[in-house]
């Protein structure tokens, strides 16, 4: 049965694509029983490389671990901040770049480097199509989230390696992407580094190069 969709529908799906943000700012209320599985669920429906699905889903529940990776971010965060140049230190410094302790979900995204599913098809030359597959997902989950009134954070002030570590995940496994999810504490339609001066839209990115 073929399926259409009409201008409000686009029209909404725009307004989501706006507001879809990168959320630091949670409040720690839980989400309700199943809201996670429901997400991944949508996630699964994103486009995959010889439909070889590679994504893997991690649920990082355990105190313990949390809090190693807490202690990840800070170490890599307090680096990162000792190599920005003079002019930007403060502005680093200031900057809120995860939502570690409050977000009530934290789900680590990584892709199955060694799966067998999709026998290799569309692989054999742009073998990062692998890892760009689970991206997908991630983004997939992302806007299900937020149309569901629920805010997701990427947090890539970690080492991917000692993330595995932390993890205990197969060997072959490799980090695509840590985030932080649930309600919002507050919501905007702008960026937050944008808002805070940090980067602005590049308009080199929105334009379409003819050959």
């Amino acid at each position: 049965m073929a399926v259409s969709f009409d201008a409000a529908f686009g029209a909404q799906l725009d307004l989501l694509l706006r507001w879809r943000r990168d959320v630091r700012q949670f409040r720690s209320d839980p989400l309700p029983e199943g809201t996670l599985e429901a997400l991944v669920e949508r996630a699964c429906l994103a486009p995959s490389v010889g439909n070889s699905q590679p994504w893997r889903f991690v649920a990082v529940e355990s105190p313990e671990r949390r809090a190693a990776i807490r202690a990840e971010f800070e170490a890599c965060n307090a680096a990162a901040l000792t190599s920005q140049p003079a002019e930007r230190a403060e502005a680093y410094a200031a900057l809120k770049l995860a939502g570690l302790v409050e977000a009530p979900v934290h789900l680590a995204v990584f892709c199955d480097e060694t799966t067998e599913a999709g026998h290799g098809l569309g692989r054999a030359t742009m073998p990062e199509t692998l890892r760009a597959s689970a991206m997908g997902a991630v983004f997939a989950l992302w806007l299900a989230a937020r149309a569901r009134g629920i805010g997701v954070g990427w947090v890539s002030i970690l080492r991917a390696d000692r993330l595995a570590e932390i993890l205990a995940v197969p060997e072959g496994w490799s980090l695509v992407a840590y985030l932080c999810i649930g309600y919002p504490d507050a919501e905007d339609d702008t960026p937050e580094l944008e808002r805070r001066g940090w980067q602005g839209p590049d308009a080199a990115a929105r334009v379409i190069a003819r050959r």
